[in-house]
């Protein structure tokens, strides 16, 4: 494994991985002789384990939550705004944190990866965006307000190179959504506006219509720049000469992306061709099925050959979307 991977220890932890051997942190419950964690951070995976009778501890829960509100955006885009205990709320307000979501009478293969948009602890509230696409989207959409919703979580690897959001404080930084990126952007600018940076958003509605976010911009962004970021898998000219010209005289530490992974790698390269001092974060594209590292929906391997489980996995992005093909 990498130096600079990551890995999100939660209280699921140790998990089905470790019963198999295929532990992505403790090299005891991956099948090594000794221990060899560089990483300790007060909580052994291994006592964790032999503490829960060798065996994984219970996996996240579902929870019936009620539709508060519902608001269609576009022909394919929903909000939902549910109620839900403070406890699942509370877990939910990191960066990155996201749900799987479908109808109380479907079954679990309905279940749909939702990132997390917004979260009210003071009402108990997560709110999600839902774009429209398939069979498991379309079937949410003849929800009503009233009803319930089927929820699973906590998750939280919503997002890659989280350290360098967390660390930023006191400076500028430069974020860019593109259509449905725009909701887990949020819990992104609201973290980085309550450490006291300053926030330039280049925001690409494509393909929609107009922006579902303009409240949460006008309350976290100190500058909204409106223009298409990219055409045929290559950044437009455009938003190349704003990335040029805000990169190089505006003091730019942090570029966060909320895109498609083409115009996440798109943007990592050109930022790093004129400053490879800033940081770099983007949202995590993985296909993801379980959540929980089994399912391997969300495995990866790239031209390192190492094995990547992204649903876990907390790591630059550069390390997956380098050596992939993402054409």
């Amino acid at each position: 494994m990498h130096a600079q991977n990551r890995i999100l220890v939660s209280q699921p932890c140790p998990c089905h991985l470790a019963e198999t051997g295929d532990c992505i942190l403790c090299s005891q419950l991956a099948g090594k002789d000794f221990c060899d964690c560089c990483n300790f951070n007060g909580v052994c995976i291994y006592q964790e384990y032999a503490s829960n009778n060798y065996k994984a501890k219970e996996s996240r829960k579902y929870y019936n939550c009620k539709i508060l509100e519902k608001n269609k955006i576009e022909q394919n885009v929903i909000t939902l705004v549910v109620g839900a205990s403070d406890k699942l709320v509370s877990e939910l307000v990191h960066v990155g944190s996201y749900i799987f979501v479908r109808r109380p009478d479907t079954e679990t293969r309905f279940d749909t990866p939702i990132s997390i948009m917004d979260t009210d602890t003071k009402n108990n509230t997560l709110t999600i965006a839902i774009e429209l696409k398939g069979a498991k989207t379309k079937a949410l959409d003849v929800l009503k307000v009233g009803d319930e919703l089927l929820v699973k979580g906590p998750f939280w690897n919503g997002t890659l190179g989280l350290k360098n959001i967390y660390k930023l404080i006191n400076s500028k930084c430069l974020i860019v959504a593109r259509g449905i990126g725009q909701a887990p952007m949020i819990p992104v600018i609201k973290h980085l506006h309550s450490n006291n940076n300053e926030i330039i958003v280049v925001l690409d509605n494509s393909p929609y219509k107009s922006s579902f976010i303009n409240e949460y911009l006008k309350k976290y962004a100190a500058k909204v720049i409106q223009c298409n970021t990219i055409e045929d898998g290559r950044i437009t000219s455009e938003f190349n000469a704003i990335i040029n010209d805000l990169t190089s005289n505006s003091d730019i530490d942090l570029v966060h992306c909320d895109a498609a992974d083409v115009l996440n790698y798109e943007l990592m390269k050109a930022v790093e061709k004129i400053d490879k001092n800033i940081n770099y974060s983007c949202c995590n594209n993985a296909k993801m099925c379980c959540g929980e590292g089994v399912c391997g929906c969300c495995t990866r391997i790239n031209n390192d050959l190492k094995l990547r489980r992204l649903c876990k996995m907390q790591t630059e992005p550069k390390y997956v979307l380098e050596g992939r093909r993402i054409f």
